[in-house]
């Protein structure tokens, strides 16, 4: 019989990059199912309000220029909120395979840690294909080369937050009422986020701006708009950048209790 010693266990860095990969070729073989269900909501909404409401005059034509971004946010942000939530509910109530998961040699918080990172990897993905269907449907795209290494900043962390998000929920929201909360929550952060108006141009709606900076998409779409379009008016980036930040590692830490709660359980 053969015996298994500590050095011939995988390294957690090595099981953690395996079961990364296992994900990662999953979604490969099912991108274009993949890129439809993340991409057919963020495709309309930019169609409808910056295409076909400009083109009927019901908007100024400049009004695209400050809707793309936000609805870059949107997209990276629920792309990886949902790949996130909606997995763990299932993996913790129906399926189980978590189990598997917390059987591999990682460290607990290393699975956490690949759901929320793999949710991420595919947030960025659906991110940067908005650029060319932008583009498509706008007909123009202008992008400063000197604002790329902040847009870049602004998706990756914008995608730990909505896996962050997802994963607060997917751990704290009991599954029976998971539909419930995605419903109560979804709206609110869509239509409170900046993603169709920047943040300065609610000043006359004093209440509604206050209210706007409880939504931590405010920061992602504010930061990305600072990125992409300068020129309009948008959140001062010394506050929208820091308080995204800080939202990020928020919601991370309340994640990571709520994972290793169920996990434990």
């Amino acid at each position: 019989m053969t015996t298994v010693t500590a050095t011939d266990r995988p390294s957690p860095g090595r099981a953690f990059v395996a079961v990364l990969w296992r994900d990662l070729w999953v979604t490969g073989r099912e991108l274009p199912v993949f890129l439809a269900q993340v991409l057919l909501q963020p495709l309309f909404l930019l169609f409808v309000f910056g295409k076909v409401l400009s083109e009927i005059g019901a908007t100024s034509g400049g009004y695209s220029t400050l809707l793309f971004p936000g609805i870059v946010a949107l997209t990276t942000v629920l792309t990886s909120l949902q790949g996130t939530a909606l997995p763990l509910v299932l993996d913790f109530s129906f399926s189980r395979e978590i189990e598997d998961r917390l059987l591999a040699p990682l460290p607990l918080m290393l699975v956490a840690v690949e759901k929320m990172v793999f949710a991420s990897m595919r947030s960025i993905v659906a991110a940067a294909v908005m650029f060319p269907l932008g583009y498509w449907i706008l007909g123009s795209l202008t992008i400063r080369a000197s604002g790329v290494p902040l847009l870049v900043v602004a998706i990756v962390v914008g995608a730990l937050l909505g896996s962050a998000i997802g994963m607060t929920l997917g751990t704290f929201v009991p599954p029976t009422r998971i539909n419930i909360m995605f419903a109560l929550i979804l709206t609110p952060l869509i239509f409170t986020g900046c993603t169709q108006y920047p943040w300065p141009s609610l000043s006359h709606l004093r209440w509604f701006q206050v209210i706007t900076l409880f939504n931590p998409l405010t920061y992602a779409s504010e930061t990305i708009r600072g990125a992409v379009v300068p020129h309009v008016a948008h959140m001062d980036l010394a506050i929208a950048l820091p308080v995204l930040l800080a939202a990020t590692v928020l919601f991370v830490v309340l994640g990571m209790i709520g994972f290793r709660r169920r996990a434990v359980d």
